[in-house]
């Protein structure tokens, strides 16, 4: 009993601590060390190489006009798709060299020789069926634009029903179009009387002749549904100096072209 009681006499208590407790700058170190790295990532994200910025904002300035042209270097980094080449996109003003110039001239040349070449087929369709000049034709930026108009009537005023010429017309240039990988935009279009029932506007009446053109080429003329769509102007785009007004009362089969928009700028304008 009595070594018991010495041993528990002999231990000492351990010694307390009178300073601070500094064990929170342990946790603080670690917080700062993390906040670090975090400011060195921001900063390596927020660096920006001047030159792309310079070429891409010369490249965005000339898109919107705001500049009258560029010197745009490409093999400096920034990657442009092709299409937007020499379009009215990203780089519409920007020099190109030869060798693609030349390209491109290529490319618009044989498209326009193969939008040509549609157009005398139909031509030559609408005077077999005996309906010569029973439509206008013009070659442009967008492609091939077939003007249906004559000095027959296609539609009767206020009225979206085709009449029978117009369908022998389109019996006549749907068996062209359809065998084509092209794509196709029915434009419809009305005289400047203002509609009756069941049109509140010429932009419903409009509307309603293209979806019957569209209607007449996809269900007779053998057009696959997903090439082709519609669209109504009413009475917006009148044709200049057009005194009879069943011209207006038209539709436009437009053949839009399939090529890059940097080959459609080598294309007639108008």
């Amino acid at each position: 009993m009595s070594s018991r009681r010495g041993s528990r006499r002999g231990r000492k208590a351990p010694a307390e601590h009178h300073g601070p407790d500094e064990r929170w700058m342990a946790s603080y170190m670690d917080m700062v060390t993390v906040l670090m790295c975090l400011f060195i990532v921001l900063f390596a994200m927020s660096t920006v190489d001047q030159d792309k910025f310079e070429a891409l904002k010369n490249s965005l300035a000339t898109g919107f006009g705001s500049e009258k042209s560029i010197n745009a270097d490409i093999a400096q980094g920034i990657v442009v798709p092709p299409d937007l080449i020499g379009s009215e996109g990203l780089l519409a003003n920007a020099e190109i060299d030869s060798q693609t110039k030349e390209k491109l001239l290529k490319l618009a040349e044989a498209e326009e020789e193969e939008l040509h070449e549609l157009k005398v087929r139909i031509d030559q369709r609408l005077k077999d069926s005996g309906h010569k000049g029973a439509a206008d034709f013009s070659i442009n930026q967008r492609g091939l634009t077939v003007r249906l108009v004559s000095a027959e009537t296609f539609f009767k005023p206020n009225s979206a029903e085709l009449t029978k010429n117009a369908r022998e017309i389109i019996d006549a240039i749907a068996p062209v179009l359809a065998p084509t990988n092209r794509h196709f935009e029915i434009e419809g279009f009305a005289d400047e009387l203002r509609p009756v029932d069941p049109y509140p506007t010429n932009w419903e009446l409009s509307a309603s002749r293209a979806t019957g053109v569209l209607r007449a080429m996809v269900e007779d003329g053998g057009v696959k549904a997903h090439r082709i769509s519609s669209v109504g102007y009413g009475d917006a785009h009148p044709l200049k100096g057009g005194k009879d007004r069943s011209l207006n009362r038209r539709v436009d089969i437009v053949v839009l072209s399939n090529q890059p928009e940097s080959v459609r700028n080598f294309l007639p304008q108008s």
